[in-house]
């Protein structure tokens, strides 16, 4: 008996001495959701601040991260993350992923709010294929492997080279446009949404880069006022324009008490309000984020890169300007 905890005790400490937390070893330690967790990839391994990790999964197999200092946003060291082709191009349900996650101890229950910063930088040249990348996305727990297919609630994604930005919710009625083949024109602020009854959902078209309407534009061609949208006269920044300092406040409200900002190079693109994030039997109590490389198969591999990861209750330690945070109505 002495010897088994002997061997436990060990355990923690060497546990401890590679910066795990409690959480990691009992998921029963108590967290507070508002504590402020960052890492700017300055080491050669992710903060000490049971915050981030890299996913090992059969997905992520083939993929890979690295601490380098050849492209910088800020500091020394930035993160860099590689997806490679290990899919055959006409492979269903195979995607191919290179992803770091928030760690399950410190996750946001879904009904809070809070405020996530990350920056970007895309690798030339840009993928311009018409099919899915995605490179930061929100999404609440799935309790069962049937609900694993819940699409994130919020997601920054690519086509065609461009990028913007989608928003999640249960299927709705909404309204057809009456312009077909192109983005629906929609009442001041409703939503233009695609919709996807097979998977009990619908999405929502709530920022983009200019360019972005004439090759994908059309799949939003319905309206929802299920989903608010208010818009601040700027566009998604540049896929090519360099780093890219996103910041995000995070309130998901699958009843209609969501809410949601998003900036980008400090200018607000869009308050999304009303419906967003999904509900149904099998999904849990937490909201969680993860960014790095998800695709469908591509012929080539393709480089992103990380900087400034920060989540906070506090506005000011993402957006850092005092007139932008005190605009904020919550």
């Amino acid at each position: 008996m002495r010897s088994q905890v002997a061997v436990s005790v060990l355990t923690l400490l060497a546990s401890a001495s590679m910066g795990l937390c409690a959480g990691d070893l009992a998921q029963a330690a108590p967290w507070d959701y508002r504590t402020k967790i960052e890492d700017g990839f300055e080491g050669s391994d992710f903060a000490h601040s049971c915050g981030l990790y890299y996913r090992q999964s059969k997905e992520q197999a083939a993929e890979g991260y690295a601490f380098q200092s050849d492209m910088v946003r800020d500091g020394k060291r930035a993160l860099k993350l590689t997806v490679t082709p290990k899919c055959r191009p006409d492979e269903e349900n195979c995607s191919e992923r290179a992803e770091v996650w928030e760690k399950t101890v410190s996750r946001v229950p879904f009904d809070k709010g809070v405020w996530y910063g990350i920056s970007v930088r895309f690798q030339a040249p840009m993928p311009k294929l018409h099919h899915r990348f995605v490179f930061a996305q929100w999404k609440r727990e799935s309790g069962s492997t049937r609900m694993q297919a819940i699409s994130p609630y919020l997601a920054l994604r690519m086509k065609h080279g461009k990028i913007y930005a989608t928003v999640e919710t249960n299927a709705y009625p909404a309204q057809k446009s009456t312009k077909a083949g192109s983005l629906a024109e929609c009442t001041a602020g409703d939503a233009p949404v695609w919709l996807r009854p097979h998977e009990g959902q619908m999405r929502a078209l709530v920022a983009y880069e200019d360019g972005f309407q004439p090759k994908v534009g059309a799949r939003f061609a319905a309206c929802s006022n299920r989903i608010k949208i208010t818009t601040y006269g700027h566009s998604m920044p540049s896929a090519t324009s360099g780093w890219i300092d996103f910041a995000v406040y995070s309130k998901p409200g699958a009843d209609g008490d969501g809410h949601l900002e998003l900036f980008a190079n400090g200018l607000h693109l869009a308050t999304i309000r009303g419906h967003i994030g999904q509900k149904a039997e099998g999904l849990g109590p937490n909201q969680y984020f993860k960014f790095g490389l998800y695709r469908d198969p591509a012929p080539r591999s393709w480089t992103v890169f990380y900087d400034n990861f920060v989540r906070s209750a506090d506005c000011m330690d993402v957006l850092k300007n005092e007139a932008l945070c005190s605009s904020i109505k919550y």
